[in-house]
């Protein structure tokens, strides 16, 4: 399947519950869907074959299967049975080209050397051929007690040091649980081998303290487990030395999805107080919205049970997209915070383009690189810089965009009044008709009040005491209000909300003259 090209996985469809939550973990080339009682994998690269009966002595795990005719290769990942008819996953070797034939004989040999042999089913077809991959339960080997169990349901997923980590139980809710290495169709607990299975009750690390909502590698040196109000880190193999660390008691994560890592390692997520930031050796723990967005959990009025926040980091525009969405109404509010200026700014898409899941997708081919949205209308969306308008399906939708300067003192000492008379801009571009792009114009909107608090709070009920507009691009001399307007504090506001046009600004000059005190 070529990159770009989008499939529909017809076997997915209707086989998940999207009333309930859902995360999605990469593992050994196939995506593990956590999604209570529905656990599901999607097998995008190995092929598979059927046999109506494996023989009495079925694949391991990595075993290596010829076919007799067509000379094709398999090392088997995954069965769906060790006895009777069976489907066979694994990765082509050898003459990838090979393609195994219907009705021939495949052989090969067991771990304990026994001799393997069964026929394929009639009119079998190498699903290598087939675009789009496999779609199939996530159970245990062979589905077989002999390989352990998995916990009835489960939510969140991580790859660390070559197991794959489970936990989210609502029946046993503070247990962890992790593959074999290297085999994640492998859950038989507390074997000999230090490779076995595991689950965190049967080792002397114990479960977790709180409940878990979301699991964070960080590469090979630890895996985070975000509580609902607390942090900790495992570093190492639980079967090999590997240690339990409280990172913070105070500090707890908020969701699945709701974390991203910077290109320089750092992890961002948003926590019980707002957004922090944790350092690569998650010693340090930065409070980032403390002063800037000190409310932010209570203005959003945030809930785990209500809400699904996601987050990812653009490589390309140096930033975060925090989305926050209401799962009954499909409502979004959302934050971009641009890493270079430190700045938080609010945003709002249209209900169909609410963000329920977004992930920077890093593809060789430019054009399809960039951060990727699944919206609530089940399409997906990425930004496009040559567009001026929101992608609402069957039509476009203008994008609303403004920025608040302000507030600020209009007159000369503390208690004085100014009198706003106009102002002045320069917007962005060249000169009209040139090379640059240039900016739409723009309107301005002028607030005045006794306090800086009245002013905002006008802004915020958009109560503005007269406006007027600025023309681009460049430098063009405004109008002076036909409205002269008296107070002591007042705030602009610069704004366009018009389809297909687009706008920037360079600076503003504010014609204020003072009127002293009344």
């Amino acid at each position: 399947m070529a990159a770009g090209t989008m499939v529909q996985l017809a076997a997915s469809v209707g086989d998940i519950d999207t009333s309930d939550n859902l995360t999605c973990t990469n593992a050994y080339g196939k995506a593990i869907i956590l999604n209570g009682e529905n656990l599901k994998v999607f097998d995008p690269s190995n092929s598979k074959i059927t046999t109506a009966d494996i023989g009495s002595h079925p694949p391991d795990h990595k075993t290596k299967l010829t076919g007799g005719t067509s000379g094709a290769i398999m090392y088997v990942d995954y069965v769906t049975a060790l006895s009777g008819a069976t489907t066979l996953y694994g990765h082509k070797g050898g003459d990838t080209t090979n393609t195994f034939s219907s009705g021939e004989t495949v052989t090969g040999t067991d771990n304990d050397g026994n001799s393997i042999s069964f026929t394929l089913n009639a009119n079998e077809v190498a699903p290598a051929d087939v675009p789009g991959g496999h779609w199939y339960d996530f159970t245990v080997y062979g589905q077989d007690a002999t390989f352990g169990e998995l916990p009835a349901k489960a939510y969140l997923g991580a790859l660390y040091l070559g197991r794959l980590y489970i936990t989210g139980n609502p029946d046993d809710p503070f247990a962890w649980y992790a593959s074999a290495q290297r085999n994640v169709f492998n859950w038989l607990y507390d074997q000999q081998d230090v490779a076995s299975a595991v689950r965190g009750g049967d080792t002397d690390i114990g479960d977790l303290q709180d409940v878990p909502r979301a699991l964070v590698p960080y590469g090979n040196s630890y895996l985070l487990f975000g509580c609902a109000g607390s942090m900790y880190i495992l570093i190492n193999d639980p079967r090999q030395g590997g240690t339990l660390r409280k990172v913070s008691k105070e500090v707890g994560m908020f969701g699945a999805r709701s974390w991203c890592h910077d290109e320089h390692g750092n992890l961002y997520f948003l926590g019980t107080g707002g957004l922090y930031r944790m350092a690569p050796d998650a010693m340090r723990i930065e409070h980032m919205t403390e002063l800037v967005l000190p409310k932010l959990m209570d203005d959003e009025a945030l809930d785990p049970s209500t809400h699904r926040v996601t987050m990812a980091y653009d490589f390309d525009r140096h930033g975060i997209m925090i989305g926050m969405v209401t799962l009954a109404t499909g409502a979004n509010s959302c934050y971009w915070y641009e890493k270079r200026a430190g700045a938080f700014f609010p945003e709002t898409y249209p209900v169909v383009c609410s963000p329920y899941s977004m992930i920077y997708y890093d593809s060789a081919t430019t054009s399809d690189k960039g951060l990727v949205f699944g919206c609530a209308d089940g399409h997906m969306r990425t930004h496009v810089d040559s567009e001026t308008d929101d992608d609402i399906g069957a039509t476009d939708q203008a994008v609303d965009s403004y920025v608040t300067v302000g507030p600020f003192q209009m007159g000369d000492k503390l208690g004085d009044e100014g009198i706003f008379q106009g102002l002045h801009g320069i917007l962005a571009g060249g000169a009209s008709g040139g090379s640059e792009s240039d900016s739409s114009d723009v309107t301005w909107y002028y607030y005045v009040g006794d306090s800086p608090e009245e002013v905002m709070e006008k802004v915020a009920a958009d109560t503005y005491s007269t406006s007027g507009t600025l023309h681009g691009p460049g430098y063009v001399k405004g109008k002076r209000s036909l409205k002269r307007v008296r107070g002591k504090y007042g705030a602009i506001r610069l704004r366009n909300n018009t389809a297909s046009q687009t706008w920037g600004y360079e600076e503003i000059e504010v014609l204020i003259e003072p009127a002293g005190r009344l």
